[in-house]
């Protein structure tokens, strides 16, 4: 049974950082790509980030570009989010997805994503 498991969410200051983390297990970690999303009250789902399963390809969407970057420790089947310079418009649940893939990132489609987690909240106070 694959499982995604997010933590590090939290209330935080705009302006602070976070990481964010999506322990995985059920799977071989190593051959899946992962990616992030988040969705706030009343919005769609949106795309933040991805990374390919290996690690070396990565994409963040431009509301992130700058500000969030992606990274997976395979040896710890863990993947990360580290959020920098949040700002309010950063509120929502982040979750974390993973898609069956070994080359590339997982992109930024949700249904590409084969698995995904329960999400973690984020809240950036102004």
């Amino acid at each position: 049974q694959v499982q995604l498991v997010e933590s590090g969410g939290g209330l935080v200051q705009a302006g602070d950082s976070l990481r964010l983390s999506c322990a995985a297990s059920g799977l071989t970690f190593s051959n899946v790509a992962m990616g992030w999303f988040r969705q706030a009250p009343g919005k769609d789902r949106e795309f933040v980030a991805s990374i390919s399963a290996g690690g070396s390809s990565t994409t963040v969407a431009g509301s992130a570009k700058g500000r969030f970057v992606i990274s997976r420790d395979n040896a710890r089947n863990t993947v990360y989010l580290h959020m920098n310079r949040l700002i309010p418009e950063d509120t929502a649940v982040y979750y974390c997805a993973a898609r069956k893939l070994l080359l590339g990132p997982g992109g930024a489609q949700g249904s590409l994503y084969d698995y995904w987690g329960q999400g973690t909240q984020v809240t950036v106070s102004s």
